[in-house]
């Protein structure tokens, strides 16, 4: 199912989406056997300067030499702010991903959140809205087992729902941007931790400072 047709056409999708809406400014990371995200993301990956000034001029930006401060105190909240949760929190140099697996967060087939994870998710919010200086990547991903078309809506729709969900809970729009990936992004732990989404925290910085 993943061809290098399908990549194409992902990678087209992606550069209309960058430029409407503009990726985070450094290199996305994946738990996908460990590596950073390649060719699938690359549009992601690449950086767009008309969201991160979008973001800068909203939220304000981080001098480097604060970055891995505010990153390690960011990452120590969502920490605590998901234990026990089911999410995975992992750091991947300066930036920061979590991992909801869909038997915590979606029905099979489902794109509406569960109800019993709205209050895990109003943690991450809560924690996201004090750490304003990070733009906020919302990944969607599918399992293997059904139409690549289908399984690239379902994804975009996760993403989608995530991302309403955070805005609703005060988060600005201008910080986040919903991706959906389909099947292409696969774990190799198989089809369950496959559907999953993946919110990705990237620091903006004041390359000025």
């Amino acid at each position: 199912m993943k061809t290098a047709l399908a990549m194409t056409v992902l990678a087209g999708a992606l550069v209309v989406s960058a430029c409407q809406q503009g990726p985070s400014n450094r290199t996305l990371g994946t738990t996908a056997g460990g590596a950073i995200v390649g060719a699938g993301l690359g549009t992601l990956a690449g950086g767009d300067d008309k969201r991160n000034a979008a973001i800068g001029a909203v939220v304000g930006g981080l001098a480097g030499a604060a970055v891995g401060v505010y990153m390690d105190e960011q990452e120590r909240k969502l920490q605590e702010a998901t234990a026990g949760t089911g999410i995975g929190v992992e750091r991947v140099g300066d930036q920061i991903m979590l991992n909801m697996p869909s038997d915590i967060t979606f029905d099979i087939n489902s794109s509406t959140i569960k109800p019993g994870f709205y209050a895990p998710l109003n943690d991450v919010a809560n924690t996201l809205i004090q750490y304003p200086q990070t733009a906020v990547d919302i990944i969607g991903h599918a399992s293997a087992d059904g139409p690549d078309d289908y399984n690239m809506t379902l994804s975009q729709q996760r993403a989608n729902s995530v991302q309403s969900y955070l805005i609703n809970q005060g988060m600005r729009s201008v910080r986040l941007q919903a991706v959906g990936m389909g099947e292409t992004q696969p774990t190799g732990r198989g089809y369950a931790a496959d559907r999953r989404v993946e919110i990705i925290l990237t620091p903006i910085v004041d390359e000025t400072a």
